[in-house]
């Protein structure tokens, strides 16, 4: 059996505000995984959409990491310095891209359908060329034909997933009409760049993992492993965000942060009551990780 690359794991949180209960959540179940297969976990600013980043949005974050006993390893990157990484990705893609002149409404009235994540299927309008008095919104790249577009892929706790990318997804954008760069772009030149070999995140970005498989196979870049934790919801349903209004988790003292850590690790099913400190949180937790990696079948 061949030996697995040494581990390396990353958060990588938007800041267009403070964490909330669920991302605290994905925050922990990263750092869990990275600490119990004795990787490195780093930690990655994702504010490549520089408009929706809020001002000390960042800052906070990474302070309420420190404050709930999470350390990362390395510096922290910033996705907004990258730039130039992304055009470089985008510029091998070659001709498997092209300029598209559709708006959402455009795209929403096509009736082709709606992809598993609530996003439109893309019709393909514009994968023959701009059409008459349209311009350049966004750059797409091209998903395979019906029949030859499947992406099959293990998650690490779901197990064999298949997702059809043309019903699924249709061409799918790589750079926006307000000319930032797409998170599935970024992402996939991010996670390739920092050598990262596990991906552990929420349950709501798994749709998005086949789109990254794909760019990963089109740039020859490798394809980390997946595990896909379950989202927190309120009382409507809703996943926990904050455009659903979720509170920020703003511990005042260390008692409120081991009260954060023990709300996520119930909400990620592992079986702790109580700890007096983040010390003993983090001894209880790291075990008990371990333990729910072993009732899915891993071996460590």
């Amino acid at each position: 059996m061949p030996t697995r690359p040494p581990y390396i794991g990353r958060f990588a949180p938007s800041p267009t505000g403070r964490l909330h209960a669920g991302s605290v959540l994905a925050a922990v179940a990263s750092y869990l995984d990275a600490r119990v297969h004795r990787g490195r976990w780093l930690v990655r600013i994702e504010d490549v959409d520089e408009a929706r980043s809020a001002p000390g949005a960042a800052e906070a974050v990474l302070a309420l990491l420190q404050q709930l006993g999470m350390q990362w390893d390395g510096e922290v990157i910033w996705q907004s310095r990258r730039g130039a990484l992304y055009q470089a990705a985008f510029e091998q893609l070659g001709q498997r891209t092209y300029p598209c002149g559709c708006n959402r409404r455009e795209i929403v009235d096509s009736r082709l359908g709606t992809a598993p994540d609530g996003s439109a299927v893309y019709p393909g309008t514009c994968r023959q060329g701009l059409g008459p008095g349209k311009s350049m919104r966004s750059l797409r790249v091209r998903v395979p034909e019906p029949g030859a577009d499947l992406v099959a892929f293990a998650g690490r706790f779901a197990g064999p997933l298949l997702h059809h990318l043309a019903i699924d997804a249709g061409d799918f954008v790589l750079k926006r009409a307000d000319g930032y760069w797409a998170y599935q772009l970024a992402v996939v030149v991010d996670d390739a760049d920092q050598g990262v070999t596990d991906v552990v995140r929420g349950a709501d970005l798994l749709d998005s993992t086949p789109r990254q498989i794909y760019l990963q196979r089109l740039l020859g870049l490798p394809t980390p492993r997946y595990l896909h934790v379950p989202v927190l919801r309120n009382a409507h349903g809703e996943k926990l965000s904050k455009q659903t209004g979720a509170a920020a988790v703003t511990p005042h003292d260390e008692a409120q942060a081991v009260a954060a850590l023990l709300d996520a690790a119930r909400g990620l099913g592992l079986p702790l009551g109580h700890a007096a400190s983040l010390a003993a949180f983090w001894d209880a937790a790291i075990p008990a990780w371990a333990a729910l990696l072993a009732a899915h079948g891993e071996r460590l």
